[in-house]
């Protein structure tokens, strides 16, 4: 615990200033109320699920967030100089295109009609649904890691480290009985668990778990390049460019990609990607991250099995 707050500590003590920190807060919070009050991802861009438009509508969101969050960032620190920059250009511009592709791809839905001739569409969905950032993340970055990238940082930060991440534990286990207090939410009933039964335990002749598991999987490994392209690419593949200051536009771009999700879910996401970004950018590592990710994103559907089975 003592290296998580020598960390905070460090880059507070260079990036932080009073203003830009309230510019930000004043920021998010008016834009976190609009799309609250208008359901805009939900009612407005949601509605164009399975079109390709749904994409350039997804950038455009991600491109205001993160635009914002860097023009606060080098307006207050008088870095003005980053937008004349060509690469910070080509790597923002694609970063926040990968990442739209993934948030508005709905190529999944046909795959899952043509999964046993659509018999168990629901399952192959959940599960496609979040193994198809493999297409639409994973590939994307390793071909620019491959062709663009000109310095090696372990793929943004995916090369294992195992030093110190016993740090990522303990802030796991200071998460549960804040979990454990929203699990007893109705709005967090709404969205957890993301698990629906389907019948693909019927079609496989299989106890339900089996098919929850695999399920659980899939949902799983969606993190894995959710840290990749925020922790890793967003502040590890930008910090040559941004320095310090890469923390600061991930961190506002990430509490909008949560707006589908309960409120409280975005509001903490503000707070967990300031810090799940500080530790990425002084480790040089996203495990810590994936460990943090993982751990809460199983918990809050561990404690909803919990709360429907107890509810029964």
């Amino acid at each position: 615990m003592r290296t998580l707050i020598r960390y905070l500590r460090e880059h507070l003590k260079a990036d932080f200033r009073a203003d830009l920190y309230a510019a930000a807060a004043v920021f998010l919070a008016v834009c976190i109320s609009i799309n609250y009050y208008l359901d805009f991802e939900d009612s407005y861009i949601d509605a164009y699920r399975g079109e390709n438009i749904r994409i350039l509508f997804y950038f455009l969101l991600y491109a205001f967030a993160y635009y914002s969050g860097v023009w606060l960032w080098t307006h207050f620190h008088q870095r003005l100089d980053i937008w004349r920059r060509r690469d910070f250009w080509v790597y923002s511009l694609a970063g926040l295109a990968i990442y739209s592709w993934y948030a508005g791809f709905y190529g999944f839905n046909d795959w899952s009609h043509a999964v046993f001739d659509g018999q168990i569409y629901q399952f192959a969905f959940y599960c496609l649904r979040n193994w198809q950032s493999l297409l639409t993340v994973l590939l994307p970055l390793l071909l620019f890691y491959g062709f663009v990238e000109k310095e090696s940082n372990g793929f943004y930060g995916l090369r294992p480290k195992w030093k110190g991440l016993q740090i990522y534990f303990i802030l796991l286990l200071c998460m549960v009985p804040l979990i454990t207090y929203a699990s007893f939410q109705p709005s967090f009933l709404e969205s957890y668990p993301t698990y629906r039964d389907t019948n693909a335990d019927e079609f496989f002749n299989v106890p339900e778990w089996v098919t929850a598991l695999v399920y659980e999987l899939a949902y799983g490994w969606d993190f894995v390049p959710t840290e990749l392209m925020f922790r890793g690419f967003l502040v590890i593949g930008m910090a040559r460019i941004l320095g310090r200051g890469t923390v600061f536009p991930m961190v506002i771009t990430y509490a909008f990609i949560h707006f589908g999700k309960p409120p409280g879910e975005t509001i903490s996401s503000i707070f967990g990607g300031y810090i799940l970004g500080v530790i990425a950018l002084q480790t040089r590592s996203i495990w810590g991250g994936i460990i943090i990710h993982l751990g809460v994103a199983w918990l809050m559907e561990l404690t909803a099995f919990l709360q429907l089975g107890l509810g029964k």
